[in-house]
């Protein structure tokens, strides 16, 4: 059994062409093993003392717990909101060759 347990990581962007790209440049970091990108959603929220609405694209990031601060400080680099969304899910109950595939795609050689 491998030791360390999967995170998935999402936040939200305002476009495709901004999705994408955190998702290609995490797993080329090998920050995120994989990424998924849903499709475009609604979101309402209160912003500045305003009710804002956006579409906005969710990327879920697919990574360990030992990458996750690396992840963190990288998505907070490149991300273009202010307070981009960061929220972590404990990836409990993954299937021990999903596991092994996510730690060895996120380990630094």
């Amino acid at each position: 059994m491998v030791a360390t347990e999967i995170v998935i990581v999402q936040t939200t962007i305002d476009d495709e062409e901004g999705a994408r790209e955190l998702a290609q440049g995490a797993v080329a970091a090998r920050l995120a093993a994989c990424a998924h990108i849903d499709p475009p959603h609604t979101a309402v929220y209160r912003w500045k003392d305003k009710i804002e609405v956006a579409m906005e694209w969710r990327v879920s990031f697919k990574t360990t717990e030992d990458r996750l601060p690396a992840l963190a400080e990288w998505v907070g680099n490149e991300h273009r909101y202010d307070v981009p969304e960061w929220i972590t899910l404990a990836g409990s109950g993954a299937s021990e060759g999903y596991r092994a595939w996510v730690v060895e795609e996120t380990t630094v050689a």
